[in-house]
């Protein structure tokens, strides 16, 4: 990764009031050992750049955020999973989150609060995202149970998921790992029940583990990211006053889906206003520096100037 790029990181945070990392390649393909080692490394690489250039500045960041996953809880199907009782899972995800949390704890860095954003799945308008993939499904019919719907599905609305990161920010009681996501995780069966009935699909096809499998290879992605029950709740965030916009699936599937529609006709009426799936860029703290995507080298960054200034501002480097 080179001196160079972590010098000019380290000139990017140095003064900064906050760092929220979201970088990490998509999971959303198959776990090939090429695969496995790109989402490893675009995961712990980039949080241990961010470590080292923290240590280096005169001016640290009070407090850094960086993405971890919900994944590293076990298969639940019988309990929720907070921070405090939750169980650990197995396997390859749960050892990227171990770490990716980690190379985000490791360093002693006493001017610098850190939490792990153990996110759940982020729902928002917007194409390419988890919300525009599922709703595809369900339109194309297949909005039924899968592999008999009984799998939890934990959630998070993008407008709750910006707050919760502002949130976050301005509570320094709070650091290690927080859960990210919905009180109220649904079963797979609700859940898509929910999603057709706001876009307003009455037919649904049910899919067995297998046709999800077959699909999955066809696809290039893995069913882990439908099969794995994921029933965590927000503890820490809960009990330290955050409250949500959207709480409950239903209203959240509805007001993503009648925001969609106005998307949809804004940019036929020439509109090209973004969709609020970037909020998360809005965030009243005066010096925030943001690293998103997957690229580890020179991550893809957005940063807002120096304690100075209150106006946003964005850095030179790839973001997509």
């Amino acid at each position: 990764m080179g001196r160079r790029n972590n010098g000019r990181l380290a000139r990017e945070l140095n003064g900064a009031d906050a760092v929220i990392n979201l970088a990490g390649k998509s999971v959303n393909c198959r776990y090939s050992e090429e695969n496995k080692r790109l989402i490893r490394n675009s995961r712990v690489k980039t949080t241990g750049l961010i470590a080292r250039a923290i240590l280096e500045v005169a001016n640290p960041p009070r407090v850094w955020l960086n993405a971890s996953s919900a994944t590293f809880y076990r298969h639940a199907l019988d309990r929720p999973m907070d921070e405090n009782t939750g169980d650990k899972g197995s396997g390859f995800s749960v050892e990227v989150v171990e770490a990716w949390e980690n190379a985000l704890f490791s360093s002693a860095l006493p001017s610098t609060r850190r939490v792990a954003l153990r996110l759940a799945m982020a729902f928002g308008p917007g194409k390419g995202g988890v919300y525009d993939a599922f709703a595809s499904l369900v339109k194309m019919g297949f909005g039924g149970p899968m592999a008999g719907g009984r799998q939890f599905v934990s959630w998070i609305h993008v407008r709750d998921f910006a707050q919760a990161c502002e949130f976050l920010i301005e509570h320094e009681e709070l650091s290690g790992p927080v859960n990210i996501c919905s009180p109220n995780p649904r079963t797979g069966a609700q859940f898509l029940s929910d999603l057709r009935r706001s876009l307003k699909i009455p037919f649904a096809l049910p899919t067995m583990k297998w046709q999800l499998e077959l699909g999955a290879a066809l696809m290039g992605t893995e069913t882990e990211l439908l099969l794995k029950s994921r029933r965590v709740v927000p503890k820490r965030l809960l009990d330290a006053g955050f409250t949500f916009d959207f709480a409950h699936w239903d209203q959240a599937a509805r007001d993503i889906a009648s925001t969609s529609i106005k998307h949809k006709e804004n940019r036929k009426a020439g509109d090209n206003t973004e969709n609020n799936s970037k909020t998360l860029c809005v965030i009243s703290c005066s010096s925030v520096f943001f690293v998103f995507k997957n690229h580890f080298v020179v991550p893809g960054l957005r940063a807002w100037p120096n304690r100075s200034s209150n106006q946003p501002g964005t850095s030179s480097g790839a973001h997509d």
